[in-house]
């Protein structure tokens, strides 16, 4: 149980920043703040913000004295670290960051895409939804200097529902031709244009072939949702009926327990090893669950407080 602190490394209003957070509660990183005299504005969701003029102030009064690395790290495993998914004003900038790494000079399509992600009527099918793509082809892919072969992979990533209007196909459809139009002009190959174009399409229904290494690091990603905790599932099934709130419950359940029934008869589920050993446990038994959650309790299960 500690307080951390890391150097102050970032820049911002003509001074540089050290993050102060807890390893074990928010609780004992408020007492501290309030008896150091920080200011409550200066909470960030998991941390506060000090500047340099107050860093070694803080670390006489016990702040510990970690890296930037190590600070994530024990952050991440106290549970208390919110991740920039969950950060609307961050979340922009960080995926726009990992958008300039994959396609340097290209920031244009990058913003225009983002947009795209970023339309109101999106819940689920969000900017969310597609760093948490990003961030699960990260544990199964090489990284994106790996070569065009993989940067294809990444670049459906980012178009795969770059079109979203909530119909199953015809998006995955125009999201395909979206990336046909674009790429070319982004000094992408003809060749590299039409594997991202082949890629986007399987997401549809997520069937690529066996031998088909790409699409399975692609499909994997985007169904590493189900294989969340119980909660984070919870919360992912509650987004995708935002996304469809203009269905009727009746028809939404209907449609829901049929794309349910569907992923539990894909076999594999995940066609790569790392995903299997991820994933395919915690989403098998939250399908399951789902599904009979479904027939016993119909649209009303959503509307509960249960995790």
């Amino acid at each position: 149980m500690a307080i951390l602190i890391d150097p102050p490394l970032w820049p911002a209003h003509g001074t540089h920043f050290s993050h102060l957070v807890s390893d074990s509660s928010l609780a004992e990183l408020h007492r501290f703040a309030a008896a150091a005299g920080i200011r409550e504005r200066a909470f960030d969701r998991d941390h506060y913000d000090v500047p340099v003029s107050r860093y070694r102030e803080l670390v006489e009064l016990g702040a510990v004295e970690v890296s930037g690395g190590e600070l994530t790290r024990r952050l991440q495993a106290s549970g208390l670290r919110v991740p920039a998914r969950q950060r609307p004003e961050k979340l922009r900038r960080v995926l726009l960051r990992r958008w300039n790494e994959l396609l340097p000079g290209q920031e244009d399509l990058g913003r225009d895409l983002l947009e795209r992600w970023t339309e109101p009527h999106r819940h689920y099918h969000g900017p969310g939804h597609l760093l948490a793509v990003l961030e699960a082809l990260g544990q199964l892919a090489p990284p994106v200097g790996a070569g065009p072969r993989q940067r294809t992979v990444w670049l459906a990533a980012w178009f795969h529902d770059a079109v979203y209007n909530g119909q199953a196909g015809q998006d995955e459809q125009e999201s395909a031709e979206l990336a046909a139009a674009s790429l070319p002009a982004a000094g992408i190959s003809a060749g590299e244009t039409a594997e991202v174009v082949r890629l986007v399409l399987l997401t549809a229904d997520h069937s690529p072939d066996p031998q088909d290494e790409s699409g399975a690091l692609l499909c994997d990603a985007d169904l590493a949702v189900l294989g969340g905790t119980p909660a984070e599932y919870r919360s992912y099934v509650r987004a995708v009926r935002q996304d469809y709130a203009d269905v009727a419950d009746a028809d939404f359940a209907a449609g829901r327990t049929a794309v349910v029934r569907r992923l539990l008869d894909l076999d594999p589920l995940y066609r790569t090893p790392a995903a299997r050993e991820k994933w395919l446990e915690s989403a098998r038994r939250n399908l399951t669950a789902e599904l009979d959650v479904w027939q016993l309790e119909g649209p009303d299960w959503l509307r509960g407080n249960r995790g």
